[in-house]
Order: structure tokens, then C-alpha cells, then sequence
């Protein structure tokens, strides 16, 4: 199971998903060991198939770091925060994190988009 290193200490994911927003996503820093990425790899992938089956899905994409780190940021798009809270507290998904190398910390946070006038669109 990866251990959870908060982005922000302050504000950790459990505290995020009782929230109630529209338009979540999900931002995941993945650090590790070199020799588990391939299980980290078969990890995510597992998990993101479970995932994309879930109400509220919309779509996921998986980052590794250039070079030598084993550095892994994987950001995932929710219609809503309620979505994601009953995905990431399913019981299948919570099963799934066993399966992550030891070696494996994650950094999860939810963002909203920000609107920026003449440059973004929330």
C-alpha cells in the first residue's frame, strides 16, 4: 500500500472529499523506488481501469518524470467531487492500494479550475 504524503498538510484528501464540489481533479504525485515501477505500473493500471467504470469518470492521464527519476504525476477529471469521494472510498479501490510496491508514496490533492480572464476558463 503506497503511503499518503498530503501536498498540503493541512487540507489532506480526507478532509478534500467531504466536500462538496462540481468539476474535480484529482492530481497524484507518485514517488518510488526504481526497481517497483513495474509493479507500480501494473498497480495504476489496475486501479485505473476501476476507475473509468466509475459514475462521474471522465478521463485520466499518467506522467513519469524525465530521466532517472521514477517520479509518476497522474491527474484525473470527476463530474464531481461526490463522484470521486464514492470511488476512492469503494471498498474494491481501497482492496487495490495493497497491491502498490512499499516503496511507493503518493501525494494526492483535488484542484477546481480557475477561470483567468483572457488566458483560462474555469
Amino acid at each position: 500500500m503506497p503511503l499518503l504524503r498530503p501536498m498540503d498538510p493541512a487540507f489532506p484528501i480526507e478532509r478534500q472529499i467531504a466536500l462538496d464540489a462540481s468539476s474535480v481533479i484529482l492530481v497524484n504525485l507518485f514517488t518510488l523506488d526504481p526497481a517497483d515501477e513495474p509493479a507500480f505500473l501494473q498497480a495504476w493500471q489496475d486501479d485505473a481501469r476501476f476507475m473509468k467504470q466509475q459514475p462521474g469518470f471522465i478521463s485520466t492521464q499518467l506522467h513519469r518524470a524525465l530521466g532517472d527519476s521514477p517520479t509518476y504525476l497522474n491527474y484525473a477529471v470527476w463530474e464531481s467531487n461526490g463522484h470521486f469521494r464514492a470511488a476512492f472510498t469503494h471498498p474494491e479501490f481501497r482492496a487495490k492500494l495493497s497491491t502498490y510496491p512499499s516503496s511507493a508514496v503518493a501525494s494526492p490533492h483535488l484542484f477546481q479550475k480557475v477561470a483567468v480572464p483572457g488566458v483560462c476558463v474555469a
